[in-house]
């Protein structure tokens, strides 16, 4: 099962449109997970109808209508594999035993919120990704989303996408 990781679109504000490399993954993706700050919902429009599967969150810079559309945590069972989406997990110092603590069901949390890309392991073994913003790149050298693909319950093969200046 192929999976495509992005958070922070922040659109139209950030960028007039998702990048072109973000595009062409669509199709190719099992589950698109999205982890907050949508911004507007025409993003979350677009990629319901071009994802086979959607899995969202709304974040702190999302509306009224966005939260009427998605949750503030997302939880689904990906092949074995026990996942969760949130946008904010606070401050990077203490993130994985705060995280830890509070998802001790889950092998894998996506979330977003910082623009910065993250890939580390809990103790008791929670993976906490961040796939960054591929709009955005704040004090980041570039603009990035993840893929990553499911098997047999595990997390394999997560790639940090780096997109060229706009």
């Amino acid at each position: 099962m192929r999976l495509l990781l992005t958070s922070d679109t922040h659109l139209p504000k950030r960028a007039k449109r998702l990048p072109d490399r973000l595009l062409a993954e669509l199709p190719r993706a099992d589950v698109v997970i999205h982890a907050g700050d949508w911004v507007d919902e025409a993003t979350l429009d677009l990629l319901e109808t071009r994802s086979r599967r959607l899995i969202g969150v709304y974040g702190n810079n999302d509306g009224p209508g966005l939260r009427a559309r998605l949750p503030e945590v997302a939880y689904a069972d990906l092949g074995g594999l026990r996942l969760g989406v949130i946008h904010e997990t606070g401050a990077a110092h203490g993130r994985e035993a705060r995280c830890a603590a509070h998802f001790p069901d889950l092998d894998v949390l996506v979330f977003g919120h910082s623009h910065i890309p993250w890939d580390t392991t809990a103790p008791g073994g929670l993976r906490l990704l961040n796939p960054g913003s591929p709009t955005d790149r704040r004090r980041q050298p570039h603009c990035t989303y993840l893929t990553a693909t499911v098997a047999d319950g595990t997390l394999t093969e997560v790639t940090l996408h780096r997109l060229p200046p706009r």
